[in-house]
């Protein structure tokens, strides 16, 4: 069976078993109240939300790696696949916990900032200490044969930041029903054609169960959501992505193919340095997709122009990575 056959087994098996299993799920969490609570960060307008399940996270993460290992063993023999893998699950479980304490607590404070931090940096740590062998200290300089060699105790550090800002990155991301979900399926579209192109076929088989569960995922998030994915889907696909960016060694398109992730942080370490600075804000609200909605934009509108500027950005860090 070829590569195309077996990624699209992959990707067609984890569609099925997150769509099918998905409907128990949200019924097994509105019998034990597991739902979502009101994020400080929210308008008003969405405290109706705080009724939707929460945790839909879980199952895109945990049902596709079962796929994929199904589907493609002998994976567990590829350095580069078990580092994204191991990364995707680690992330998931820091987001977990976070969910569980907010289940358990019944307010939006789970784990502390510093604590997910905290735990977050242990485990890039530990993935690359375990994989150090694996591990290429090379970042892909486009447009140019070759690539910036750095020693590991510098490259170390911007691997760390990548982790960390990639994942709270796309924690800011999640907030309308469908949004981080769909940046993230069309950004991963942009990794399984460098994965393809590049000829690390159990990187793009991965790729493709995940982009799997999260579509059949989209069916019930898109608006008006019936699930929310909660931190243990967002952390994890941060960590996706910029394990994703290690492993292909293109550190500089993930800038772009994960630039809708970064535009959402940065807008709010901004207006929090502004309202620090000169005791106002600088923009309408953040995270930046809350402030078209007071602009007097849809909800799904505002979806709708995240998904282009995706796709834009996506695009360019295509041609970038195969440059």
């Amino acid at each position: 069976m070829n590569l195309l056959l077996y990624a699209a087994l992959g990707l067609i098996v984890s569609f099925l078993l997150v769509f099918f299993v998905m409907i128990p799920y949200i019924a097994a969490l509105k019998r034990h109240n597991i739902n979502q609570e009101v994020s400080e960060y929210a308008l008003d307008e969405y405290k109706a939300k705080a009724k939707t399940p929460i945790m839909g996270g879980l199952l895109f993460v945990v049902l596709p790696v079962i796929a994929f290992l199904i589907v493609d063993i002998n994976s567990i023999h590829d350095a580069s696949a078990m580092i994204v893998l191991i990364s995707y699950v680690l992330f998931c479980l820091v987001g977990f916990l976070d969910d569980f304490l907010i289940i358990q607590r019944r307010d939006n404070e789970g784990l502390s900032p510093k604590t997910k931090l905290i735990m977050e940096f242990i485990f890039v740590l530990f993935i690359f200490f375990v994989f150090r062998n694996y591990i290429y200290c090379q970042i892909d300089v486009p447009f140019i044969n070759g690539g910036l060699t750095l020693h590991w105790l510098l490259f170390l550090p911007l691997l760390i930041l990548m982790y960390l800002g990639e994942a709270n990155a796309v924690n800011f991301t999640d907030g309308m029903d469908g949004l981080c979900a769909g940046v993230s399926f069309i950004g991963l579209i942009g990794f399984a054609v460098i994965c393809y192109k590049g000829n690390m076929d159990h990187l793009f088989i991965l790729i493709l169960c995940i982009m799997g569960g999260l579509l059949a995922y989209l069916h019930y998030n898109h608006f008006p959501a019936k699930i929310f994915m909660g931190d243990s889907g967002s952390l994890a696909l941060g960590g996706l992505f910029a394990a994703l960016a290690l492993v292909t060694g293109k550190e500089i398109a993930l800038l772009f193919i994960g630039g809708v992730f970064l535009l959402e942080m940065f807008c709010v370490c901004l207006q929090l340095s502004w309202v620090k600075l000169f005791g106002k804000r600088i923009l309408p609200y953040t995270p930046i997709h809350y402030a078209f909605v007071i602009k007097g934009h849809k909800e799904t509108s505002v979806v709708r122009y995240f998904y282009i500027l995706a796709v834009i950005l996506t695009v360019i860090g295509v041609i970038i990575g195969l440059s």
